[in-house]
């Protein structure tokens, strides 16, 4: 058991990264550093925002970068319908194998393998455009990642021998809505896949946050099972007005103002309890 702590945040589209970057300005701002983090791990929409994190960049830039039209990320806005659609096929497929399997994974990794969507190149320069650095920093880093054939678990780190805009890119690939990114030669899915948070992965952590911008079925058993390892956990959802701030499609690059001044408030709101855990 190390004495560090790791901040793990899970998937949940644009508003997602953005209500997660308020999360963290807002507990900056009541004098919670969660850059300090000695494990940053991210799946999807937390990978984003974990290698931003990781960046060096301070947390006023980060913000800047979520709210200032002049230094936005370029984002593609997938259709209402499509997302839609996404719901319904993914819902269908979770409620006939409703536990984490590879199985399942490979199931929806046949989805995402044959669903229309934009060219590879074009969605991996959206995240060239939201990563303010492009090389690994030098902190651990983690970014999960399904392999979509095999439906196999792909953790991708400084070690792992591939850039960190195709990891992210790939723990990113939202199935059925974003093309699977093709990465060593095999093509992987978001990693939400698996879970949208993946709590579960930062076991031997004895304090671990969980940022989780979505509902994850998986997370409170995570989360049970990180306290039976001895570590002290505590998560932070959304609240009523950042739900509000999601809106009906959380891809829409509209949803990123309200979602982080949603975030912001709430971590506010929040910095007490997440003091106890955090600060020494």
């Amino acid at each position: 058991m190390t004495t560090e702590r790791a901040l793990v945040i899970g998937g949940g589209g644009v508003a997602g990264i953005a209500w997660a970057t308020g999360i963290v300005a807002g507990l900056a701002d009541a004098g919670v550093d969660l850059t300090t983090a000695e494990l940053l791990q991210g799946t999807s929409a937390g990978s984003n925002v974990t290698a931003q994190l990781g960046s060096g960049l301070d947390i006023a830039e980060l913000v800047r970068r979520q709210v200032d039209p002049a230094v936005q990320s370029r984002e593609i806005v997938p259709s209402m319908e499509k997302f839609a659609g996404l719901w319904e096929t993914l819902g269908a497929t979770i409620e006939e194998m409703p536990t984490d399997s590879v199985e399942r994974r490979r199931r929806i990794g046949a989805l995402a393998l044959s669903a229309d969507s934009v060219p590879e190149p074009e969605r991996r320069a959206v995240i060239e455009s939201r990563l303010p650095v492009h090389d690994w920093p030098e902190r651990a880093l983690r970014i999960v990642a399904v392999n979509a054939e095999t439906g196999e678990l792909r953790i991708f780190d400084k070690d792992s021998g591939v850039s960190l805009v195709d990891a992210v890119t790939a723990s990113s690939a939202v199935p059925m809505v974003w093309p699977c990114a093709t990465v060593d030669g095999a093509r992987y899915t978001d990693g939400g896949v698996r879970t949208s948070v993946n709590a579960d992965l930062a076991t031997g952590y004895p304090r671990v946050l969980v940022i989780a911008p979505m509902q994850d079925a998986e997370l409170e058993g995570q989360v049970a099972g990180l306290v039976a390892a001895g570590a002290r956990v505590e998560v932070i959802a959304p609240d009523e007005a950042a739900i509000a701030a999601f809106g009906l499609n959380p891809l829409d690059s509209a949803t990123r103002v309200p979602s982080l001044e949603a975030g912001r408030a709430q971590g506010k709101a929040d910095a007490e309890r997440i003091a106890a855990l955090w600060q020494d």
